[in-house]
């Protein structure tokens, strides 16, 4: 071999070399490059907010709340902190449980189980921006109107002012022979509390709703747990023909109990909402309690991007749901109207 071929050899020897080289060097990089952003991915980016939660008592929506702020790209832990107190049935450790979270520095508060959370946070500050989930909050005080609530408070009417009137009228069609009905709320709540304004047109409307229709109304009471026996007590020494029970979150936190004792004196129930019937209740009306939740989430990623609650309206429910318990009406002896199973949107057997 002469010394060009040598040469030749050399320098492919050289070629091949720094191509491997060079190789491994772009390969490096795009390895780098590629795990670059998911490892910023994995930091915190900006702001990590903190939510105040107060609720009157313990609710099986929360979830539902959690999960619209993810639908939204909010990562609890990471971009998003929620602070959870609830009263546990107490209304008057609200105004507490209000100051305690505005010690925490939040963004700003949710507040469920009707209008006493919200008002224990609008009594304690006129600054921090609130999302409530209540009813007829113009009525009970927590803004001046629904398409211009005017102050820090926004959110959901969730009770809708005529379900009540509408679920007796359901009742009164379930079981046309019903005249004397017993109404179970909370006195301490929303509910037919006379020094609550809410509660006080609550009242006259059931009563001019049952007026018309025939039926004797008898209020119930039950502010904490322990009271709802007391009251199924009365029922059956009472024996009315029906149970009509108000939306409440004290009541709503107790359903399983509220439908075994109305098996246990075997009188027809209407619910307010549909998880009363997936425990076992006759029949609810009202609206999808999840599908409100999420809709809170959605008020909360507004303001924390800069939205004001005086421009945001008030959201009222446009969708309601009839369910019926079949299993539950042939337990209690009773048969609904086909007129009336034909009507609702969902029939449990």
């Amino acid at each position: 071999m002469d010394s060009v071929e040598v040469a030749i050899g050399i320098k492919s020897r050289l070629a091949v070399s720094v191509m491997l080289r060079l190789a491994t060097v772009m390969a490096v990089a795009f390895v780098l490059l590629a795990v670059a952003p998911a490892a910023e991915a994995q930091q915190p980016v900006g702001k990590v907010y903190r939510v105040g939660f107060l609720s009157i008592s313990t609710l099986p929506y929360v979830e539902d709340f959690r999960q619209g702020l993810r639908d939204l790209g909010h990562v609890e832990g990471r971009t998003i902190v929620i602070e959870y107190r609830s009263a546990e049935g107490h209304h008057e450790r609200l105004p507490n449980l209000a100051k305690e979270l505005l010690g925490l520095n939040v963004d700003l508060i949710v507040t469920t189980g009707g209008g006493p959370p919200a008002l224990a946070v609008k009594a304690a500050t006129k600054t921090m921006p609130v999302v409530f989930l209540a009813g007829d909050p113009v009525t009970g005080g927590l803004v001046s109107s629904l398409a211009r609530p005017g102050g820090n408070l926004t959110g959901l009417d969730v009770f809708a002012n005529e379900l009540d009137t509408k679920r007796l009228e359901l009742l009164k069609e379930a079981l046309p022979r019903v005249s004397h009905v017993a109404f179970l709320r909370n006195p301490g709540g929303p509910g037919y509390n006379p020094r609550n304004p809410t509660g006080v047109a609550q009242r006259q409307r059931v009563e001019t709703a049952a007026q018309a229709l025939g039926v004797r109304l008898r209020i119930l009471g039950a502010q904490v747990p322990s009271e709802i026996d007391t009251a199924f007590a009365a029922m059956a020494r009472e024996r009315p023909d029906a149970l009509l029970v108000v939306s409440d979150a004290m009541l709503t936190s107790q359903r399983r109990r509220i439908v075994e004792l109305a098996a246990q004196t075997r009188i027809p129930a209407m619910y307010p909402w549909r998880e009363f019937v997936e425990a076992g209740g006759l029949m609810s009306y009202g609206t999808r309690l999840p599908d409100m939740y999420r809709r809170a989430a959605t008020y909360v990623d507004k303001i924390l991007k800069g939205a004001k609650p005086q421009d945001l309206p008030v959201e009222q429910p446009t969708k309601f749901e009839l369910l019926i318990n079949v299993r539950a009406a042939r337990a209690l002896g009773i048969t609904i109207p086909q007129s009336l199973l034909m009507r609702a949107d969902e029939i449990v057997q």
